[in-house]
C-alpha cells in the first residue's frame, strides 16, 4: 500500500493518496485546488487515480475534488449523510457516487471505511484504511476535520461561518458521539487528520502531522472529558474568531466549486495606472514587510505582507467581486501570493505593480505616506495627551487572556465595519501580539480616510520588557 501526504502550509491543511501498489490505482482524499500536485505525484509513484474524494463540505479552502476528478478521468465520490440541507448539489452532473456510513470504497488490495462521523459538519465522514495484502483490519483513520493531534473540529462553524443559527450545541454533542465510536477502537491505529497548527479549523491543533488513537486517548484534552455536558462546554469555549470568507468557501463547496485550470498570471501594469485602479474601488495589496512600507507607501494601499499568515488576512480583508491587485518589488513574490489567493477562490487578480508604481504616485502629484510606527512608551501619553483611541486588534481570547487597561477591543477582521462610525480626525494608536495585525490595520484605517494612524511595533510582547527597563533607568 502507498499512502502519501501532501500539506498545503498556507492553509495548515494536509490532504492524501492512497493507492495500492500491486494494481497501479489510487485514491486522493480532500485535494485542494492545485490539482496538478497530485497528477505529478500519481506519475512520480507510477499510480493511475481512480476515485477522489472529500471527507466533509471544506470552510477554509475551496475543493479541487470537483476539478481533480475531471482532470483525471476519476469517479468523484461525495458524502450522501448530513441531510437534505448539506447535501452536494453538483453530485449528479458530475457522476459522484453517493456515500453512506458502512461502505467500502476499494483500491485494488486496498479498501477505505466509510465512518459517518458529525460534529465538525452535519455530512463529515472518516475513512478507515485497510491494507489488505498485509491484514483485514485497519491500520489507521483518515479524519479530515473530526480528529486533529491534540485537538477536535470546531463544533461552531454552521453557525458562526455559514450563518445556520442554533447549530453549535447541537453540533457538539454530535461531535461528543462521534468520539465515543472511536474510543471503542483499537488504539494502535494511526490518525491521519486534515489540518496541522496554524488552521482556524480548531484552538489548539498540534503541528506533529499524525498520531495515534491510543496517544490521543492518553492526552488529547477532548478525551479526558468526563462526560458530554463538559466536552460541549469545552469545545464551545474560545473557539477562534472564523475567517469571513469561510462562507463563501461553504457554500461554493456544496454548490460546485468552481473550475481553475491554471492558476492567474497578472500582467505588470504602468505605474501610473495605481490610482485610478484605487479611485475605481479595487483593492491594492502591498506584499512588502511592514517596515518597508513604513519608510513609504502610497495611502490606500492595503498592506499585507507576503508570509505565513498572508492567506488567513487576505480571506478576511479581500473582495470577491472586484479585480486585486499586487504590489511587489518583484514578480515571483507576486506569483507565489497568487497562488493562495486562488486556494481561497480569489481568482480576479488585476494586475501587479513594482516598486516604480510609488514614483509614479509622486510624479502624478501624490504624497507617499508611511504608518507611524511607535513604541510602547508612546501609546500612555497619546491617549492621555491627544485623547487618541487605543485599540487592540487581537481576538477575543487573546484579549481575554490580558490587555492594556484603556484599550477597547476590535478584531482585526471586524476593524473597518467598527470603525466606520469613529471620528477620522481623532488619532488611533493599534496593538496587536508582535506588530503585524497592527500594520495591517493602520494601512485599513488609512485607506478609509483616518488622518492619524500609529501602530506599536513589537506588539504587546514588546511590552514588559520595555516598562522594564523603563523602571530600571528611572
Amino acid at each position: 500500500m502507498l499512502l502519501r501526504r501532501f500539506f498545503e502550509g498556507s492553509l495548515a491543511q494536509a490532504s492524501y493518496m492512497v493507492g495500492c501498489q500491486a494494481t497501479g490505482e489510487a485514491i486522493v482524499v480532500d485535494p485542494n485546488r492545485d490539482v496538478d500536485v497530485y497528477l505529478r505525484a500519481a506519475e512520480d509513484e507510477g499510480m493511475t487515480i481512480r476515485q477522489v474524494t472529500e471527507t466533509h463540505i471544506h470552510a477554509d479552502f475551496l475543493s479541487g475534488a470537483r476539478e481533480l476528478a475531471r482532470r483525471s478521468g476519476a469517479t468523484l465520490l461525495l458524502s450522501a449523510e448530513g441531510g437534505d440541507d448539506w447535501q452536494y448539489a453538483f453530485a449528479e452532473e458530475e457522476g459522484a457516487r453517493l456515500l453512506r456510513d458502512g461502505d467500502e470504497i476499494r483500491i485494488g488490495n486496498v479498501t477505505l471505511g466509510v465512518l459517518h462521523t458529525p460534529g465538525h459538519t452535519p455530512e463529515h465522514l472518516t475513512f478507515s484504511v485497510t491494507d489488505g495484502a498485509a491484514s483485514d483490519r485497519p491500520m489507521g483513520l483518515i479524519t479530515g476535520d473530526f480528529l486533529f493531534v491534540g485537538d477536535v473540529g470546531r463544533p461552531d462553524l454552521l453557525e458562526r461561518a455559514a450563518g445556520v443559527a442554533d447549530t453549535m450545541e447541537e453540533g457538539a454533542r454530535r461531535l461528543w458521539a462521534s468520539l465515543e465510536r472511536v474510543r471503542a477502537m483499537p488504539d494502535y491505529l494511526q490518525i491521519f487528520p486534515g489540518h496541522g497548527a496554524g488552521s482556524a479549523c480548531g484552538k489548539a491543533l498540534g503541528a506533529v502531522p499524525t498520531s495515534t488513537l491510543g496517544y490521543e486517548k492518553l492526552v488529547g484534552w477532548a478525551f479526558q472529558c468526563r462526560d458530554e455536558q463538559e466536552f460541549v462546554q469545552k469545545v464551545l469555549e474560545d473557539q477562534p474568531e472564523p475567517p469571513r470568507y469561510f462562507a463563501r468557501m461553504k457554500q461554493l463547496n456544496r454548490d460546485g466549486p468552481p473550475l481553475l485550470g491554471t492558476f492567474p498570471v497578472p500582467g505588470r501594469a504602468e505605474p501610473g495606472s495605481l490610482a485610478a485602479a484605487l479611485e475605481r474601488g479595487e483593492p491594492v495589496v502591498d506584499l512588502r514587510h511592514r517596515d518597508e512600507v513604513a519608510e513609504r507607501h502610497v495611502p490606500g494601499t492595503l498592506n499585507i505582507g507576503w508570509g505565513q499568515d498572508f492567506t488567513t488576512w487576505a480571506g478576511w480583508l479581500l473582495p470577491y467581486d472586484r479585480p486585486v491587485h499586487l504590489l511587489a518589488e518583484e514578480r515571483g513574490t507576486v506569483q507565489a501570493a497568487v497562488r493562495p489567493l486562488a486556494l481561497i477562490g480569489i481568482d480576479r487578480i488585476g494586475a501587479w505593480y513594482g516598486l516604480d508604481a510609488l514614483e509614479g504616485w509622486q510624479r502624478s502629484g501624490g504624497v507617499l505616506r508611511g504608518p507611524r510606527v511607535v513604541a510602547w512608551a508612546a501609546p500612555t501619553p497619546a491617549v492621555e495627551d491627544e485623547e487618541a483611541l487605543l485599540v487592540d486588534v487581537r481576538s477575543e481570547s487573546e484579549w481575554n487572556d490580558g490587555h492594556v487597561p484603556g484599550a477597547v477591543h476590535v478584531h482585526l477582521g471586524s476593524l473597518a465595519e467598527v470603525a466606520a462610525s469613529w471620528d477620522r480626525n481623532r488619532p488611533v494608536v493599534l496593538y496587536c501580539r508582535s506588530g503585524n495585525r497592527s500594520a495591517i490595520g493602520a494601512s485599513l484605517l488609512e485607506g478609509e480616510g483616518f488622518t492619524d494612524v500609529r501602530h506599536v511595533e513589537g506588539g504587546i510582547r514588546a511590552r514588559p520588557a520595555e516598562e522594564e527597563r523603563a523602571a530600571a533607568r528611572a
